[in-house]
């Protein structure tokens, strides 16, 4: 995978990431290891094929843990120690976490790496082919031990024992590594071994990367790109056009990889966009209906469908009258199925393949009524450049999701349409034209349905020679390589460890082709057309030209960095404009100062020289001071240069003040003026004299200043200055003023109060030093600030957070902002936040913390008092948010917390309508209580109606709660709870009466005959002692109130684990429900066969969380 793990945005079930789950503890389990060797090494890099190992770890009561996480034994891969890492809860997700861990990562030496291919799996112990495998591969190293995925399984999926992934609560997890040697990444150059060049992934953009090369190197469709008018005031942020000629145009000349930023801006995509995986499908179609719109009204007008559009007729002809209905439609693609499909030309069979339309399915004829027909698709012409995209994912609906086939399928090097004697072909196609292709590209997928990469082999020329294009990689390849190893399928590999087991093991290739570009053999010509310089606008050129020289001086610039010094000096100037605006501690940011880059071998008295050039100060009143940083962490000046260092050069003496090695020298300028302000020599220092910085605090304004620079001498006493200070502030000659030092300010504020009576070398004051000073405050009127003294002023400055807060039902909006302080208390925060909504009572004030990688709320909300101060709320991992979440409660938080809150929906017995209750008690509550408060908020059929709870999911009833079960373990997060009237016929059931299961379900056509798909309301039913089916059916018709005409088409089935036997009218139901040993009643029901036609309740969403796929958007 290719994803990085900056935001795990939003880390949906759709849109897979793969991450490092960032925590770590102990917990082996027993696991058992086969070893096996693949016949490929799973990269491109030509090395020692790698040792695949596959794992089976056994977890037997899963449920009942109560560990966070767990770890498997370790295990050995290619020589290397590994284990596997689940979060059977989720690593802060709905889902199950799993990752792949290098077991020893704490004890390896600085800078190791390894790399490993490898699939994780959570086998279903009752369908083996409902197994859910994801795969990636990883360079682990010390930053990212540990890889795999935070959303593996939705945990709803994972614990509903009916989908067997938990038998007899037992999970079974399985990991197949395969590692490889890694080769130098970094020292490749694929320009030099290949002539190309790649492009830079920005996230999980290699779907688009492949796409884009292969487009590339379809040179009539470049040529028409860099023909499409674009002037030198567009931006190719914001123009496609220009964006696609600027990336084409480096692809074609530059030696290095290139970005796709400029291009996926013009789009109008966010950093999120790039970081979400996207259908190369898709953006195919969406990126050329793009350029084919931009290019109206140009001169390279209808190239779009010049170059990819066929046609194809769909028609439907009368069997047993003269009457044909035809239809003419274009296609930019085709859709092959892979699935029951060996090769493309299968997969061109099933698409002409004659459909009959008989019997119930006859055909409405135009004046001739119901008839038998034939309906079909025949090509009308191909385009020159065929675009084949295989049906690799289809929909499960069985398991409900998208799953990707990763069947073999084969596909030539040359594909003839006109075989069979032009059997595919439509009776107006024009036979003159010879539809024989040659293949340019093959775009492939690596991994699953849930995430992967993407990568392209490419011919560009046509010739033998094939090349793949992975993101910044290019490499040479063989046509085994691009065509063979992409047809996808299993290997069976040899067994090299005979200890374990001597079944040979079979490996599936979970990379296969995806789509492929075939460009027919007599267009050939003119689409592999020379593209050159002549081609691209003149403007392009200057502006593409000027761009890489740009980067060229860049680039020597930093390779020529060794030999220079930057050297950044302070001035008075810089201490005056920054501090109280942009830095209120120390003295300035030495990154908005002033500075000069010189080469480290000229004298330092050039430098002055330069300064007095650029800044106006003649050398000779120029003094400079070196800066320290001092063991407090605070950075001062700290002596002046010293003649015989200022006589060396410039790189002897950064060596000598900057023991980092860093190519930065820092020096404060001291510059002395006289009255009319004009330079003068600075004054001679002895070992008596110190220089002191001042700062100037005004509590009324709460504003902090630059106030100057003195020398003191070290015996003198802050009262000699003080004349100096009051002049500096301006202050009347008889204001009395009070001194602090500035001592530190990490971790926390240091600022002591001077006594003016003894000495600054008594006080311990030296060269670099701050003191920062006021007016001196009566006791009345320091009641008037609120901040009065400058270390109270430092201390907030220090310690104040603008907090935006939001409510949590418009988590994306910020709803107001306060300024607070880190150091406030739970109650400080929620005090402030209900005085700011004008609410009386704080407790009843809820927060939540915000997830800075998601940027979502955190899924618990903080507890009462349950943090010490306001840094702890705002605190995620290693990062600090300024977010915070709010919700006004209806009780105070503390007896809320006492409280369990469910949603309860309730079926009314004879009306068709559901409603949603929640219903909030003591934690110590039983079922009982639930029913009880129920009864008081709705409307039963009669007075004394009897209610139960259940637990439905899936459509299924998994549990009737007895009535002194404690509500505190009950979970309505994945599954719902239903409350309904219990019906007067169960309440008086005769000793051979049965209670069973009634299910709604359907089946897909396209599925397996045996699978079926539950939906609708679950619901009990009496049976008697021998009733037969057909007086059952008439109880089922009456209660769910279905016409006659509907009810009709319905089958009844007798279902026991998944398998239906369709009962006929005179068969006794009662003898299907004997068996006792069935593991779970919801296993064995009475199933009712209809198609699915009512819509879907809102409140069942929690437990069907479909969620598709983003769809590509190019919104310029």
């Amino acid at each position: 995978m290719t994803m990085m793990t900056p935001p795990p945005l939003d880390q949906q079930e759709d849109e897979e990431m793969l991450v490092p789950h960032q925590e770590f503890t102990e917990g082996p389990q027993p696991m058992e290891v086969i070893s096996a060797e693949p016949a490929t090494a799973p990269e491109n890099q030509q090395v020692e094929d790698p040792p695949t190992f596959k794992y089976r770890w056994t977890i037997e009561n899963f449920s009942r843990m109560n560990t966070k996480k767990l770890y498997s034994d370790m295990f050995f891969v290619g020589g290397y120690k590994w284990r596997v890492l689940i979060f059977p809860k989720g690593n802060n997700v709905d889902h199950l976490s799993l990752y792949l861990d290098v077991a020893d990562s704490t004890t390896l030496p600085y800078g190791w790496s390894r790399y490993a291919q490898f699939s994780l799996a959570v086998v279903n112990q009752i369908h083996g082919k409902y197994t859910i495998r994801k795969d990636t591969q990883h360079q682990f190293n010390g930053r990212e031990s540990d890889w795999g995925f935070t959303s593996f399984m939705s945990l709803s999926e994972l614990y509903d024992p009916s989908r067997g992934y938990l038998v007899n609560d037992t999970c079974v997890i399985e990991a197949e590594v395969g590692v490889r040697k890694v080769v130098d990444y970094w020292s490749y150059d694929s320009k030099k071994e290949t002539g190309y060049v790649g492009l830079k992934n920005q996230g999980a953009t290699c779907y688009m990367n492949s796409l884009l090369q292969t487009l590339y190197h379809i040179p009539y469709f470049r040529k028409a790109v860099y023909h499409m008018p674009t002037t030198e005031n567009d931006m190719p942020s914001g123009s496609i056009p220009l964006a696609l000629q600027s990336l084409f145009y480096k692809l074609q000349y530059s030696d290095n990889s290139v970005a796709t930023k400029e291009l996926t801006k013009s789009f109008g995509w966010d950093t999120y966009d790039s970081f979400m995986q996207h259908d190369v499908q898709e953006l195919n179609r969406v990126l050329c209906e793009k350029l084919e719109d931009k290019m109206k009204g140009t001169v390279v007008e209808g190239t779009i469908q010049h170059l990819f559009e066929g046609h194809h007729m769909n028609y439907i002809e009368c069997i047993n009258v003269d009457y044909k209905s035809t239809r003419k439609e274009s296609f930019y693609d085709l859709q092959l199925d892979v699935k029951g499909c060996r090769d493309v030309y299968a997969s061109f069979d099933k698409y002409v393949e004659v459909e009959r339309l008989e019997g119930d399915n006859k055909y409405q004829a135009e004046n001739h009524g119901l008839q038998d027909a034939k309906k079909g698709v025949l090509f009308i012409d191909f385009p020159p450049v065929l675009q084949l995209q295989l049906k690799r994912f289809e929909y499960d609906f069985m398991r409900d999701t998208m799953v990707k086939i990763n069947d073999r399928y084969e596909f030539p090097l040359q594909l003839d349409l006109d075989r069979d004697n032009g059997r595919y072909l439509s009776p107006d196609a024009d036979r003159r034209v010879r539809n024989l292709y040659t293949l340019h590209s093959v775009l492939v997928h690596s991994g699953g349905v849930h995430g992967g990469h993407y990568y392209a082999f490419i011919r560009p020329t046509l010739s033998d020679q094939w090349f793949k294009f992975d993101d910044e990689r290019v490499t040479k390849e063989d046509a085994k390589r691009a065509l063979e190893e992409q047809y996808g399928g299993e290997e069976e590999l040899p067994q090299t460890n005979p200890g374990f087991n001597n079944t040979p093991f079979k490996f599936t290739k979970y990379s296969n082709a995806y789509m492929l570009v075939y460009i027919r053999e007599s267009d050939k010509e003119k689409i592999m057309c020379n593209v050159d310089e002549k081609d691209i606008a003149e403007h392009l050129r200057v502006r593409l030209k000027k761009e890489q020289e740009e980067k060229e001086h860049k680039k020597k610039e930093k390779a020529e960095a060794h030999l220079y010094t930057i050297i950044k000096v302070a001035r008075n100037e810089d201490l005056a404009e920054q501090i109280g605006r942009e830095i209120f501690f120390d003295l300035v940011d030495h990154d908005k100062v002033r500075s000069f880059r010189i080469q480290k071998q000229l004298p330092f008295n050039h430098f002055k020289e330069e300064v007095a050039k650029e800044l106006g100060i003649p050398v000779q009143f120029q003094r400079f001071w070196l800066w320290a940083k001092r063991q407090n962490h605070t950075y001062r000046p700290n002596r002046p240069l010293l003649p015989q260092e200022e006589a060396q050069s410039v790189g002897q003496l950064r060596e000598v003040s900057n023991k980092a090695h860093n190519a930065e020298l820092k020096l404060f300028l001291e510059v002395e003026l006289g009255p009319d302000l004009s330079p003068l020599s600075p004054p001679l220092k002895t070992k008596e004299d110190i220089l002191l910085f001042f700062k100037l605090y005004d509590p009324e304004k709460e504003a902090l200043r630059f106030a100057g620079r003195l020398f003191v001498k070290a015996l003198g006493k802050p009262t000699e200055i003080l004349p100096k200070l009051i002049e500096m502030a301006e202050f009347p000659a008889n204001e009395e003023i009070e001194l602090y030092e500035e001592i530190k300010f990490e971790p926390n504020v240091m600022c002591e109060h001077i006594d003016k009576r003894i000495s600054f070398k008594s006080s311990q004051l030296e060269d670099g030093d701050i003191i920062c000073y006021q007016k001196t405050l009566t006791s009345a009127s320091r009641d008037q600030f609120r901040y009065p003294d400058v270390p109270s002023f430092l201390e907030y400055v220090r310690n104040r957070q603008v907090v935006h807060f939001r409510s949590l039902e418009k988590p994306k909006e910020d709803d107001f902002s306060l300024e607070l302080s880190k150091l406030f208390t739970y109650d400080d925060v929620v005090e402030r936040v209900a005085c700011h909504l004008g609410l009386d009572d704080p407790t009843k004030i809820r927060l939540t913390s915000h997830n800075c990688y998601s940027q979502q709320p955190k899924p618990q909300p903080i507890k009462y008092r349950g943090v010490d101060h306001l840094s702890d709320m705002l605190a995620h991992y290693n990062q600090t948010s300024d977010i915070l979440y709010y919700e006004i409660l209806d009780i105070p938080l503390p007896e809320l917390q006492g409280l369990k809150t469910l949603k309860v929906a309730f079926h009314h017995a004879t009306k068709e309508e559901v409603a949603i209750h929640s219903i909030r008690l003591p934690k110590n509550s039983t079922v009982a209580d639930v029913i009880n408060d129920l009864k008081n908020k709705v409307e039963l059929s009669r007075p004394d109606a009897e209610l139960r709870l259940l637990e439905v999911f899936y459509h299924k009833i998994y549990k009737i709660f007895p009535l002194g079960e404690k509500i505190e373990n009950i979970n309505d997060q994945y599954w719902t709870l239903r409350a309904e009237e219990i019906p007067e016929e169960e309440k008086n059931l005769g000793p051979h009466d049965r209670l069973i299961h009634v299910y709604h379900f359907t089946r897909d056509p396209n599925q397996n005959q045996m699978q079926v798909q539950n939906f609708g309301e679950p619901f009990f039913l009496v049976i008697k002692e021998g009733e037969a089916l057909a007086d059952v059916k008439l109880r089922i018709q009456k209660k769910l109130q279905v016409p006659d005409e509907e009810f009709a088409k319905w089958k009844i089935a007798f279902i026991s684990l998944g398998r239906p036997e369709y009962l006929q009218d005179s068969d006794v139901v009662s003898n299907r429900f004997q068996r006792r040993d069935i593991y779970g009643a919801w296993e064995q029901y009475l199933g009712l066969e209809h198609s699915d036609t009512a819509p879907k309740r809102a409140y069942t969403t929690n437990q069907n969380r479909h969620t598709f796929e983003k769809p590509v958007k190019i919104y310029n």
